[in-house]
């Protein structure tokens, strides 16, 4: 008995069975309604499946995303959660009833005090919505009305890893598909030479505290393979083995594919294994990928005025200012998800030695980003979301002084802000106690943030699903979620 051949005999029955059950209804309205219909429906000669959608269930606000992620979680109360009522409340003991029993980590659960640390950093009101914003973010000021905050973002993790893996897959525990892979498998790619799903972590100019991040984070998980994002690196070749080893012309290399190719269709044909065809789909992308990631990585084309909006610091690789240039450019060519990590905004201490530096990192390169979207006529369809995994505490952790303090982990509360792409420019939605620590109005489950995102790009979280292991699964879960109304323009 040739055992090979008796497991992918196996393999194909038990798959054809799993999927077929409606098989003979399917092929009568596939013959009816065409190639779209047939889009779940894994064909080896067929295009590959990241290049189709699905259909959408309403007219998408957003085409494209670009998630600006702040590793670490930024200190609200210093930046956008304005409390000057904390300055009366110096070194004085945090409440317990402000406290109430909440969980602390292991930073600060030893502590024998709790004293308040208000912001040492001035506040202005600006722009028409009259939103306060820190005097660490000049440039951001300048454009609050093209912004939608929320001051009431909360969840349940209170670590970092479980806290990125929650805000970016909507589960505390990895191996789901994360928000990116999501907008991959339901929107499709509108360039067939660039992945669909680009993620760049760029080097912050203070490097004190930093988190580890994996790609954990941006994996297709149950999805198909083809839709976990593709990781641009900030020196060196933006892809690993992008360019040919010395003597080996790319006809040598079409032909070495091509072989490959072959190998891996007959053995798709066999065991009908989709992992399969997501290997051949990831060698012929990488090999279109080597005429088109040069010219985009390659920033001579820019223009002297678009370098004098984003800052000299756009020049400089790795840099978040550059990798936010970058992102540009990858949506203005088809790219449908772009996922930045900035590291660093851990501020346990110090935080008037790491704050003022991870602003300048960010401010300007925001604001430019959100200008440069409006005349290339891209703010309108590009979502940009900003944020981290939780927030700070008003609190300090160790030693407090007027002119310096640090801030533990707090998940009851934090800001967010997006902007384009749908969103409500101008919108300050949720308020926190006079502390930052406890939500009075409106929160905002990151449950419910995923919701509306997946709302913004088009599709109903409920009914925007995945089989997987016997069940519908989906982004936003089994809780109770829903799109936010108020945020949407």
């Amino acid at each position: 008995m040739d055992l090979f051949r008796e497991y992918a005999t196996n393999v194909t029955r038990r798959h054809f069975f799993r999927q077929g059950s409606n098989a003979v209804g399917w092929a009568a309205l596939s013959s009816l309604l065409g190639r779209s219909a047939t889009h779940g429906v894994i064909n080896a000669a067929e295009p590959a499946p990241h290049l189709q959608s699905l259909m959408t269930h309403h007219a998408p606000k957003a085409k494209h995303v670009i998630y600006l992620h702040m590793v670490g979680g930024p200190p609200q109360m210093d930046m956008y959660d304005y409390k000057p009522v904390m300055n009366d409340w110096y070194d004085k003991d945090l409440p317990e009833s402000i406290r109430n029993g909440q969980r602390l980590t292991t930073m600060t659960s030893g502590q024998a005090r709790f004293p308040i640390a208000p912001s040492k950093y001035a506040f202005e009101q600006v722009g028409e919505c009259g939103m306060w914003v820190t005097e660490l973010l000049p440039w951001t000021k300048k454009m609050v009305d093209d912004m939608c905050f929320i001051r009431s973002m909360n969840t349940e993790a209170i670590n970092h890893e479980p806290a990125i893996s929650f805000m970016q897959t909507g589960n505390q525990i990895t191996g789901r598909p994360c928000l990116g892979a999501w907008a991959s498998y339901g929107l499709g790619s509108l360039n067939e030479d660039l992945p669909t799903f680009v993620v760049m972590v760029a080097r912050p100019t203070n490097t004190e505290q930093m988190q580890a991040i994996s790609a954990r984070l941006w994996q297709a998980g149950y999805l198909p393979g083809e839709h976990a994002g593709v990781s641009f690196r900030s020196s060196g070749d933006p892809i690993l083995y992008i360019n040919n080893p010395p003597g080996v012309p790319p006809e040598i290399r079409r032909r070495t594919l091509d072989g490959l190719k072959q190998l891996n269709e007959q053995t798709f044909a066999q065991l009908g294994d989709p992992e399969t065809r997501t290997r051949i789909e990831q060698y012929e992308l990488a090999f279109r990928m080597q005429a088109s990631v040069p010219e985009l990585t390659d920033l001579a084309s820019e223009s002297e005025s678009t370098f004098k909006l984003y800052g000299d610091a756009a020049k400089k690789p790795g840099t978040f200012t550059n990798t936010v240039l970058q992102a540009r450019r990858l949506v203005e060519r088809g790219v449908r998800f772009v996922q930045i990590y900035h590291n660093n905004w851990d501020t346990h201490a110090n935080v008037a030695g790491r704050l003022p530096d991870q602003c300048r990192d960010v401010d300007q390169a925001c604001y430019a980003l959100v200008q440069d979207l409006k005349q290339r006529g891209l703010f309108d369809d590009t979502l940009i979301v900003w944020g981290g995994e939780f927030g700070r505490t008003i609190y300090s952790q160790g030693g407090l002084s007027k002119e310096n303090y640090g801030r533990d982990h707090h998940p009851r509360c934090f800001t967010m802000w997006m902007a384009g792409g749908g969103s409500k420019g101008g919108k300050i939605y949720g308020e926190t106690d006079e502390f930052s620590y406890n939500i009075v109005k409106d929160p905002i489950h990151i449950r419910d943030f995923h919701a509306t995102v997946l709302h913004l790009l088009g599709f109903d979280h409920e009914r925007f699903t995945f089989r997987f292991q016997g069940l519908d699964q989906k982004l936003t879960g089994v809780e109770p979620a829903h799109v936010v109304s108020e945020l949407l323009a």
